[in-house]
């Protein structure tokens, strides 16, 4: 899963630089530039994890509507085999695909 987080590094990233403008000397706009960087990477990491655990969490939801899907088409399948063996008019065979009319 590709997570596209470049405006949360631009604005993590503009905000220590506009810290670091206020910065009095060249060590201070330095040491500003560096802490950007440090808050882009450490923005950019959450971001990644936090892209896998919901794709994870997708993942389980699918996987659970799909088992239920399952359950559903087995007992409805159920219902009807049981409905054409009793003759039940309007009733579908699973086997055969064969409507009783």
């Amino acid at each position: 899963m590709t997570i596209r987080n470049k405006p949360w590094l631009a604005m993590a990233a503009v905000a220590a630089l506009s810290l670091g403008a206020v910065a009095c000397t060249e060590a201070e706009q330095e040491q500003a530039e560096q802490d950007a960087a440090v808050a882009g990477e450490t923005i950019e990491d959450g971001a990644a994890e936090l892209g896998e655990r919901i794709e994870s969490g997708a993942m389980e939801a699918a996987r659970g509507v799909e088992d239920l899907a399952g359950d559903a088409a087995e007992e409805l399948e159920e219902n009807q085999r049981e409905a054409a063996a009793e003759g039940r008019e309007g009733a579908l065979n699973p086997e055969t695909g064969e409507r009783v009319e």
